[in-house]
């Protein structure tokens, strides 16, 4: 296995990331809209294009924290951000980060090591 940044994934690791971040079959979600165009309407809160012509995409969770103002636990919007050249590519690594953490173990087999 190797260790990889979620928003550094790209082709088969990134597809395989994201069949274990939504828990199914490995499709090509970052490059055929007929399987992440459903999982940006499921999953992502926002994606836009950026001025450089790259996209962000953003998934929205809840979650607690400590909050020093009110002395206890809080629930509260969480936003994880991605960025990536298409609009697939980019929910994609969002919804892996959103779900599996900053990095991810990848099988070495997809990333050629």
């Amino acid at each position: 296995m190797n260790t990889t940044a979620a928003k550094e994934l790209t082709g088969a690791a990134l597809d395989w990331a994201a069949a274990k971040a939504l828990k199914t079959d490995r499709l090509p979600y970052s490059s055929d809209w007929q399987h992440g165009g459903p999982v940006i309407e499921r999953h992502i809160f926002k994606v836009f294009k950026n001025v450089g012509g790259t996209y962000t995409a953003q998934v929205k969770t809840r979650g607690r924290y400590y909050s020093p103002t009110y002395g206890a636990d809080i629930d509260t919007d969480v936003y994880t951000t991605a960025a990536g050249p298409t609009m697939l590519i980019a929910a994609m690594r969002a919804l892996i980060a959103s779900r599996l953490g900053d990095s991810v173990e990848i099988p070495n087999t997809l990333t050629g090591d």
